[in-house]
């Protein structure tokens, strides 16, 4: 099959499929379907963000920073993403296409770098799905379940069935655990206040004791403190997986924005409120909380607290069910990742992972994106642990390298926008109170982070195996960018959208001004292959609202100005929090 895509590394959503014969099969096939609704994409960006790292990774967190350092990572890496997801937001709505922050780091900075930037990402949730597999074996470990790397079988081949089905049918699992997690987090937070208060196994008032124990509020000291950023941004990954959904969500210019202002400050209300309840209620030298033999779960320990076996086991339930939700988030967004890859001009995988079957769903993408998860199986002989722990870094370091990315292509996307004098009013979603500082700050304070999180894997010892699970990301973005500049972009390959953005002064008459402009523009077209602001193409892929989507505003409308005051403000609700 051929198809007309655009530099951007986009689908064309109206584009018909046709084979070498030049007849034309069915239109649904190497398309993807706009299935998921609102309130699917509200939850699946919960989903994303609510699981292993949040009801594990605190655990491991707690254990190699303490109470302080971890309450204080955790809010500063929040602000950090929300942020992110302010400037991401921005773009998805205007250009809700497959790929979604790769495709718009091609588009707006540099092919090259979108290349390694997504082949990283791909891998990235590659690798949090074999993540969370053996998060799972970890979480049977409460039930001393012999031979858990059977459960993590069964759950893989479960998630390949309903990601296979259709995008819906990944869309409503994902509703219903993310519902359930959400719940659970509630009582969570509600009962961690009770134990604090006295309501627990030894009928005593915690307070802050464990805040002054030995070795705390800060364990390990600066590189405690350093190492916690690495854990909270495995927690808080996923958030920027949001705008892959928007090449699949009915009506985004009106739903991606809805998304992006409520959903963060729910996650970021539950994840400093439980952590806080966390530091409060477990030690940090809580036995077993974290080595590398087995990781605990501190939500199933306050649940203990509270005098009750079978609800530390309901809680035990919850967290088995939310490593089961984001496998399937993380195996969703692989896919459509490597499909987005395929779907590029010039391609950047191969043809194959463009197929879809007639439900839409990149069969191809989907089966290679989750054999990769059979790593999950290697904790059987290097004991869940460790393997979780060495994960957990990877897909850490690759959320950092993604929100980073997020910025550099929001900071390409601003500058172009004004540049071809473009109004700010024309966007469909701004967030005009960061306009100006809040791709730099992105950029500065996530590779700030990158730089300082392997403290403690360099002092006070030298720890190989650390360092190279956080810092081989960087290295291998580097040589992923090198050979895709050198093998497949050449000079005369390039769509006028992507020529460097290096020029030197436009306004300079000069001839040899202009012979040096053609020089330097050389040298930066064979070395940088940096995108041109002045002639990235900033019409192609914006979407224009269907019939379909007025039909829904409508009735949104209709239901919010409803006559009937019970009726509206039962809608409102709904709307609020649906």
């Amino acid at each position: 099959m051929s198809h007309d895509y655009g530099a951007t590394g986009s689908l064309s959503q109206d584009h018909d499929a046709e084979d070498s014969s030049g007849a034309s099969p069915d239109k649904t096939l190497g398309k993807l379907h706009r299935g998921l609704s609102a309130r699917q994409v509200q939850m699946i960006a919960i989903a994303g963000t609510i699981g292993t790292g949040l009801f594990l990774g605190t655990g491991k967190s707690l254990a190699e920073g303490g109470p302080a350092s971890i309450l204080i990572c955790y809010a500063v890496v929040g602000f950090i993403v929300y942020v992110t997801l302010l400037l991401l937001g921005e773009m998805a709505t205007q250009y809700p296409v497959a790929g979604s922050f790769n495709a718009y780091t091609t588009r707006f900075f540099s092919p090259s770098y979108g290349f390694a930037l997504s082949w990283n990402y791909w891998f990235n949730d590659a690798v949090s799905v074999a993540s969370d597999l053996t998060a799972a074996q970890l979480v049977l470990q409460f039930w001393d379940v012999k031979h858990s790397w059977i459960v993590s079988l069964v759950f893989w081949v479960f998630l390949v069935g309903i990601n296979a089905i259709h995008v819906k049918a990944y869309g409503e699992l994902e509703y219903w655990l993310s519902f359930l997690k959400v719940a659970t987090i509630i009582v969570f937070i509600i009962l961690g206040v009770l134990v604090n208060v006295g309501v627990n196994q030894n009928h005593e008032y915690i307070g802050a004791r464990y805040w002054h124990i030995p070795g705390a509020p800060f364990v390990g000291g600066f590189g405690g403190f350093a190492t916690v950023f690495v854990t909270a941004s495995f927690a808080y990954g996923g958030t920027e997986s949001l705008g892959i959904t928007a090449g699949e969500t009915k009506n985004p210019s009106k739903n991606m924005p809805r998304v992006v202002k409520f959903v963060f400050w729910r996650i970021l209300l539950f994840y400093l409120l439980s952590i806080l309840l966390i530091g409060l209620n477990v030690p940090w030298d809580y036995p077993n909380l974290s080595n590398k033999i087995t990781t605990t779960s501190p939500f199933t320990l306050v649940f203990q607290q509270a005098g009750s076996n079978v609800a530390a086991s309901f809680m035990n339930t919850v967290i088995l069910t939310s490593v089961l939700s984001a496998g399937n988030h993380a195996l969703f967004a692989g896919t459509r990742v490597l499909y987005g890859l395929s779907v590029t001009s010039p391609r950047q995988a191969p043809a194959i992972f463009s197929w879809t079957s007639g439900k839409g769903v990149p069969i191809p993408a989907l089966l290679v994106t989750s054999s990769i998860s059979a790593l999950c199986f290697g904790s059987s002989f290097i004991g869940s642990g460790n393997l979780w722990g060495w994960l957990q870094n990877i897909v850490g370091v690759s959320n950092q390298i993604a929100w980073l990315s997020i910025g550099i292509a929001s900071l390409r996307f601003r500058k172009a926008w004004i540049a071809q004098g473009r109004s700010i009013d024309e966007l469909k979603f701004c967030a005009r109170w960061t306009w100006r500082w809040g791709p730099p700050f992105v950029i500065v304070t996530v590779a700030a982070i990158i730089i300082i999180q392997g403290w403690s894997s360099v002092i006070p010892t030298f720890s190989p195996v650390d360092f190279v699970s956080l810092y081989i990301e960087i290295p291998v973005m580097v040589v992923m960018y090198v050979v895709w500049l050198i093998l497949k972009r050449s000079p005369d390959t390039r769509s006028p959208s992507q020529r460097p953005l290096v020029q030197g002064n436009r306004r300079s008459s000069s001839k040899n001004n202009r012979g040096a402009r053609s020089a330097s523009q050389r040298w930066y077209n064979d070395w940088f292959d940096v995108v041109d602001i002045h002639t990235v193409d900033l019409y192609r892929d914006e979407y224009e609202a269907g019939e379909e989507d007025l039909v829904e505003d409508e009735e949104r409308q209709k239901r919010l100005k409803n006559t009937n005051m019970a009726q509206r403000t039962l809608w409102r609700l709904y709307y609020l929090f649906a």
